[in-house]
């Protein structure tokens, strides 16, 4: 328990449950009441007032003016969210003030928005739902107005084979089709992505011997040029770093180049960043038939512009677009306890902040981004 009210403004209501939570340790919690993001000026003029933390999202710009208006009182930016590309991290290091996020807690969630995005956009089901929707259903053909891609015995390669990406492959497994997984860090792979390819081959072995599956399937690391030319779906599971910021970028990633080297029968489902892709090579493969289709669920500018050429009616049945909603489930996003919610996480990290847990050393905290701003000299 705090001796004083400590004041907390949130940018947006991450929870009733997870807010009392501080209500309850005597912080003074002020929440923005509007859906929409407040405007930058009212942040800067909240953090001035003596807010010791700041719990945001990515729709908030937190840049040199906001970390420059908190500097005598600004303890913590607590970000409700597993990115912080909204975050200017070299101003929050000159400020010495932490900035933390939810990393490692929207794995499941992630994992099968992804896996459901693969298969609506290959099996058609908003093209069929519209049919019967505007009562255009007539009788059967087999094969008019349209037919889906059957996902059962595909290729489907997992670009970026991290804490998402695996998840993600593991609930593959019993679609009984083969995996790439691919990493552009290096290609010598870590004991655990070893142990992991190991224990799903065995799982596909297991399937093939008692009869569940048609033929043995196989897990391999590859290149990501070759889990390009191979897969039937390619998912994204990268962090977003662009050229200046890592020596392995994913910033374009998906670009004119890499969707050349896709097979024209083969879909995209990114659930990662949206600036992994280019949207225009992407619009551009997919008006020339070069690609099948696409799933997306990020954007390189969200909300998506409604002149955005991914909104073309041409694409109207290939392309599926959603609002970035990979972990938009009341556990992932609500729940109050920090294994579980970015709500619960985002309360955790100010409380280990402004508390004081593990030593008062930001660089010992979990959640925690920005640990090198905190090394002793």
């Amino acid at each position: 328990m705090t001796d004083k009210k400590i004041k907390v403004f949130a940018t947006a209501d991450i929870g009733s449950r997870a807010l009392d939570l501080l209500g309850e340790r005597g912080y003074e919690v002020e929440v923005y009441p509007d859906t929409e993001p407040p405007p930058q000026a009212l942040i800067v003029e909240k953090v001035r007032s003596g807010v010791v933390a700041l719990i945001t999202t990515l729709r908030d710009k937190i840049d040199e003016e906001v970390f420059a208006a908190g500097a005598a009182t600004l303890r913590v930016v607590a970000q409700c969210a597993v990115g912080f590309d909204n975050i200017d991290r070299a101003a929050a290091n000159r400020y010495g003030i932490p900035f933390t996020n939810t990393r490692d807690v929207l794995t499941e969630a992630a994992a099968e928005f992804a896996l459901f995005l693969l298969g609506a956009v290959s099996r058609k089901l908003y093209s069929s739902e519209k049919l019967v929707e505007e009562n255009r259903w007539g009788s059967w053909h087999p094969y008019y107005p349209f037919l889906g891609d059957e996902v059962t015995g595909k290729t489907i390669a997992v670009i970026g084979a991290g804490r998402i990406g695996r998840a993600f492959a593991k609930k593959c497994i019993g679609l009984d089709g083969d995996l790439l997984l691919c990493s552009r860090e290096s290609g010598v792979w870590s004991l655990e992505s070893k142990r992991f390819a190991e224990f799903v081959d065995r799982e596909m072995e297991l399937r093939f011997e008692a009869g569940f599956s048609r033929r043995r399937c196989r897990i391999e690391y590859v290149s990501f040029e070759d889990a390009l030319a191979r897969a039937d779906y390619v998912s994204l599971h990268v962090p977003l770093a662009r050229p200046d910021q890592s020596d392995s970028p994913t910033f374009h990633l998906m670009n004119r180049e890499a969707f050349n080297h896709m097979k024209p029968t083969a879909y995209l489902i990114n659930t990662s960043r949206g600036a992994v892709v280019d949207e225009q090579a992407l619009y551009e493969a997919l008006i020339e038939n070069r690609l099948a289709g696409a799933a997306l669920d990020v954007f390189e500018k969200e909300p998506l512009p409604a002149d955005s050429l991914l909104r073309d009616t041409r694409l109207r049945d290939r392309v599926r677009l959603f609002h970035h909603f990979a972990s938009g489930t009341r556990e992932t996003r609500l729940s109050p306890d920090p294994r579980v919610g970015m709500a619960g996480r985002t309360v955790q990290a100010v409380i280990d902040v402004v508390e004081g847990n593990y030593g008062s050393d930001p660089r010992q905290m979990p959640y925690v981004v920005n640990k090198e701003a905190f090394n002793l000299p």
